[in-house]
């Protein structure tokens, strides 16, 4: 009655909260079974508890394994580092710089090379940013395929104008005056840069080869990124073993009818090899084919201008240790170490304790689930001549500028190893 009258006498605010209350009244007498049902309803977390599935996203499996551990806080030897970005992952921060070479000094890295210097004015740039510790880094440039062109027409890219070669080769030449020690090429060279026409451009095109013999006369090697792992380019499926990492970046993906196959790319960087006998190529990612070490090991009889190094790939080496140490052995004097970094300081100790020790089933990254495959890893344990050439003979022999800095490098008291 006090409500309707209220709302005779023109509230119209007062009626709008009567008429509230007679919902949320409503509700409260009529509702409740309901409500409770909603609640029943709620679906639970696929945690594989109490019966329920589990998502492959929530799987964190702890080995019940017992097995002797070494975590190492130090490499064994001084470590040339052949594969970082501090360009791209660090943004030129001098702070990330600072905490890094203070990692360096903690784990006994004596050299970085940074693969990110590109050419001209930018690779100055770089150069600055290094700054006062150029004594631990050498630098790599880079070619700009698609210059100021404009992204979605490559017949404006820099790489298909006419005198592109011709001026890559002088900047080069400029470069190497300027400290450059090789060239790094990307994954884009093979699966993304294109022709004028808007077809990819091939790895083995003999336009290109006035680069690699220029590099070949500077002493330049060229470390070159070519394919990607052999399951990035199956079907997205549940036979796919890298199906999480995919899941999660399915820009990583390059299956189908748009891509040329992963072996046609690696085919064509074999032919430019050996087209190129007096220039020395270092192959990213055990040549990104860590997965078939029998062929690598092929490639590398065949071609004695080739070399890989293992950034990233101790996930693939450590799943099968008796393969992967028969190759690190036969190969000696061509595997070099690299890890992709700069890293959190976690991860670089997993190199040292793969390469060092014959630790089993250990995990190949600090993340809690696995980025690079569902499995763990076992070590190597190479013999000490085996480890010094893969951490730091190899690359000082290959690499210009390593020797020199090598030399003048004095490692820093402290570390050890946890028995």
């Amino acid at each position: 009655m006090f409500c309707a009258s209220a709302s005779v006498r023109g509230s119209y605010a007062g009626g709008g909260q009567c008429v509230l209350a007679l919902g949320l009244a409503a509700a409260l007498l009529l509702g409740a079974a309901p409500l409770a049902q909603a609640q029943d309803s709620v679906e639970l977390p696929l945690d594989g508890r109490d019966g329920r599935q589990l998502l492959l996203e929530n799987f964190r499996p702890r080995a019940m394994l017992k097995v002797q551990e070494h975590h190492l806080t130090r490499a064994r030897f001084p470590v040339v580092d052949v594969h970082t970005h501090f360009r791209i992952r660090t943004r030129h921060s001098p702070e990330q710089l600072e905490a890094y070479v203070q990692l360096m000094d903690r784990n006994q890295v004596a050299v970085c090379v940074s693969l990110d210097g590109t050419l001209g004015d930018p690779f100055d740039e770089h150069l600055k940013y290094l700054g006062k510790y150029r004594d631990r880094f050498v630098v790599f440039a880079n070619i700009d395929f698609q210059g100021a062109g404009k992204a979605d027409e490559p017949a404006t890219w820099d790489v298909n104008q006419p005198d592109f070669v011709r001026r890559v080769v002088e900047q080069l030449k400029d470069a190497h005056k300027r400290d450059a020690a090789g060239l790094k090429l990307f994954k884009e060279f093979g699966l993304s840069y294109r022709n004028a026409d808007g077809s990819l451009i091939a790895i083995d095109d003999p336009r290109f080869d006035p680069i690699w013999q220029a590099c070949g006369e500077l002493k330049m090697p060229v470390l070159i990124h070519t394919a990607d792992p052999a399951a990035f380019f199956l079907p997205i499926d549940e036979r796919n073993e890298r199906w999480e990492e995919l899941h999660r970046r399915p820009e990583w993906s390059f299956h189908g009818d748009k891509f040329p196959k992963r072996e046609e790319l690696l085919a064509a960087l074999l032919r430019v090899v050996q087209r190129h006998p007096r220039t020395t190529f270092i192959g990213a990612h055990v040549a990104n084919n860590a997965e078939d070490l029998k062929t690598v090991s092929r490639w590398l009889e065949k071609s004695p201008n080739l070399h890989v190094e293992i950034a990233s790939r101790i996930s693939e080496l450590g799943r099968q240790p008796y393969t992967a140490r028969a190759f690190f052995l036969k190969h000696q004097d061509r595997i070099l170490f690299g890890t992709d970094g700069p890293w959190p300081e976690e991860r670089l100790r997993l190199y040292w304790r793969f390469l060092e020790t014959y630790d089993e089933y250990f995990p190949y990254s600090e993340k809690e689930f696995p980025p690079q495959g569902l499995w763990n890893i076992c070590g190597v344990g190479l013999p000490e001549e085996v480890l010094r050439k893969v951490y730091y003979e190899n690359a000082q022999r290959l690499i210009p500028g390593v020797k020199e800095r090598l030399e003048r490098f004095r490692p820093k008291a402290g570390g050890s190893a946890e028995q």
